[in-house]
């Protein structure tokens, strides 16, 4: 049995099509008028840590997050699945309104 290998590349793909579906914001941080770096709230992005990654959700001003799918990082294939999951999720519910 072969398995593909989950990049972060693969990751980001998911993470820039979960920002999209929710008009969510591309970038983490981008500088406001004087120069100086301001967290975009709402804005998804991973987060590398402890050899794994985790799905952030920028939460405030401040750059506070929340982990909306798991709260520890875990592995690049456990994320790659919860995150195919969650658009599931979001595309079902949008069908549904239709």
């Amino acid at each position: 049995m072969t398995t593909t290998r989950i990049t972060d590349r693969d990751l980001q793909s998911l993470v820039d099509r979960l920002n999209t579906m929710t008009d969510s914001p591309a970038e983490s941080w981008k500088p406001d008028a004087s120069g100086r770096n301001r967290a975009q709230i709402g804005n998804f992005h991973l987060s590398f840590a402890y050899g794994g990654v985790c799905l952030h959700r920028m939460s405030n001003e401040s750059g506070g997050v929340s982990t909306p799918l798991v709260s520890y990082h875990t592995t690049r294939r456990e994320l790659w699945q919860r995150l195919h999951s969650f658009i599931d999720g979001l595309e079902f519910a949008k069908r549904a309104q239709s």
